[in-house]
């Protein structure tokens, strides 16, 4: 009898842990990058942010998550599991040129709606992001895209953190609330009415975004710091911290809220930044957002809760934001998520569920990224790097080329030297790869590489690249000394008449070209077919 009986509270537990609700938060940081997190090895200085790092001893942190370079593109990325060359949007949305988030693009609540018949409630609350505000019709765009509740900041920047336009399912009002306040405000009280139902809330905050707004005193520590627009502009990056320890106190004010509900043992917590730090605030030179190198795309990326397996773990699995797509929706039961998605439309999401649970160690062989502005401007590009090595593209036909491993903070180019056997297979693989993936051929053609040394500053160009016969250098220049070199460092030219040499002998591959003119030295990479 009492075997039957403990058998009988076994089977009642089994049953009771299956019909658990399960919900999902995403929250969202507006401009954080991993150098300000004091739980990420590589941070610099840091934020004191005690609530966003718990979620790390509870769940798997991510070290080698991408995202893009900007706000709009990585929301894009994730509410549609597509990369930027698929949704048009590659650059933030504002202004007459840019290019908006289609109203008719496949979404996470589309699909949730579509798995559960509409028994999960879904909502986004805070920056929307993804469209123009006019005309005002535009305002309803997230619950046209399958959102049950939209309340927030529909464009991409706030001019005032205590005096904003707030939206509500298509309607605007003025809003007097610290915003990121009101953020958490709004949350509580949409999680107090929907929780009956499993939800999935997409929690997007402005900060730690500019304009770096001084916060209420009670959310920071920055207790000396006036709050003046001269005392921003002389300190930003004590007012970008005193922001971001804002957002993690009210973070931790809704983690209170889902305890005191009886939420917090059911519902995953995913904590991202979607893109590098502002340049203002950028602890490195040179790779702040919108910028495909690691400080533009390398983001926090953290989930915590009931779905994790062996919690505190680190992950370096390679992750992109739009893997966030298939994830949540395999959390919610999807695990079939990939046949619902119709005929026509190319997904690139690849759930990470199976890391999650500890039954993998990675979903993907690489990852990319990209920005692309109308019209273009310097910096535009795609990336893509596997475990070791990234390839960085520019739409200016150069290419860079970095061994992540050994070189993190992406110093040595190795595009301006030789590449050992090994250094040329990852770099062929990689741009053969991101030709596979944008589905045109010139990320392994158009290599050059130009550099100049010396008093001479007139930019050269070197054609045809790729070549399979001859090379002609440009006017002035032909009587240069030119000397190539093969993958191996060996010559293969060394004379003043290369216009005239015959290449069709040399196998197909990499070569570096070099001329010297007067106190002139150039250097490209050219590919030989």
């Amino acid at each position: 009898m009492l075997k039957y009986l403990l058998l009988l509270i076994c089977l009642l537990t089994i049953t009771i842990s299956c019909s658990a609700q399960r919900n999902v938060i995403l929250i969202i940081a507006d401009d954080l990058g991993v150098d300000y997190c004091g739980f990420y090895e590589n941070h610099l200085d840091t934020v004191n942010m005690p609530n966003v790092r718990m979620l790390a001893g509870r769940g798997v942190r991510f070290t080698n998550a991408w995202s893009n370079p900007l706000c709009s593109p990585t929301r894009a990325g994730i509410l549609t599991g597509r990369y930027s060359f698929r949704t048009g949007v590659g650059n933030a949305v504002g202004g007459a040129d840019s290019r908006v988030l289609d109203k008719n693009e496949l979404t996470i609540p589309i699909m949730l709606k579509a798995f559960k018949k509409n028994n999960i409630a879904t909502a986004n609350i805070g920056k929307w992001h993804l469209q123009l505000a006019t005309p005002k019709s535009n305002l309803m765009l997230p619950n046209t895209m399958g959102y049950d509740h939209y309340e927030g900041n529909f464009l991409g920047a706030l001019t005032s953190y205590v005096d904003w336009n707030k939206v509500t399912n298509g309607v605007a009002a003025n809003c007097t609330t610290y915003a990121t306040t009101e953020t958490v405000n709004n949350a509580v009280t949409w999680i107090v009415a929907n929780r009956t139902k499993p939800y999935f809330l997409w929690l997007a905050f402005n900060a730690p975004h500019t304009p770096f707004h001084l916060p209420p005193k009670e959310l920071h520590s920055y207790q000396t710091l006036s709050g003046t627009e001269a005392d921003i502009a002389a300190n930003p990056k004590l007012y970008f911290k005193a922001a971001a320890e804002a957002m993690d106190r009210e973070i931790g004010r809704l983690f209170d809220s889902l305890k005191a509900f009886g939420d917090w043992e059911n519902t995953d917590i995913i904590f991202i930044g979607d893109n590098g730090d502002d340049a203002n605030v950028a602890q490195t030179p040179g790779g702040a957002k919108g910028s495909i190198y690691q400080d533009g795309i390398s983001v926090p990326f953290i989930i915590a809760g009931p779905s994790i397996i062996a919690p505190n773990r680190v992950s370096d699995a390679l992750v992109n934001t739009q893997d966030l797509f298939g994830t949540i929706l395999e959390i919610f039961g999807d695990t079939a998520w990939v046949g619902h998605i119709p005929l026509g439309i190319t997904v690139d999401s690849k759930s990470i569920v199976p890391i999650l649970k500890n039954e993998a160690t990675s979903v993907r062989d690489w990852a990319f990224s990209e920005v692309f502005k109308i019209p273009t401007v310097a910096g535009d590009g795609k990336t893509m790097r596997n475990k070791d090595y990234k390839l960085l593209d520019f739409d200016n036909g150069t290419q860079k080329f970095f061994d992540l491993r050994n070189d993190p903070n992406e110093s040595n180019d190795l595009l301006t030297g030789t590449l050992t056997s090994i250094e040329q297979s990852n770099y062929t693989s990689l741009c053969n790869q991101m030709s596979t993936l944008v589905g045109v051929g010139r990320f392994c053609e158009v290599t050059t590489v130009e550099e100049n040394v010396g008093t001479d500053t007139n930019p050269m160009i070197v054609i045809p690249n790729p070549f399979t016969s001859h090379i002609s250098l440009p006017v002035g220049s032909e009587n240069s000394r030119a000397v190539v070199t093969d993958g191996t460092g060996k010559i293969v030219f060394d004379g003043f008449d290369i216009e005239l040499y015959d290449f069709s002998h040399l196998a197909s591959g990499m070569y570096v070209l070099q001329t010297f003119n007067n106190n002139s030295t150039h250097t490209f990479k050219l590919m030989k077919h």
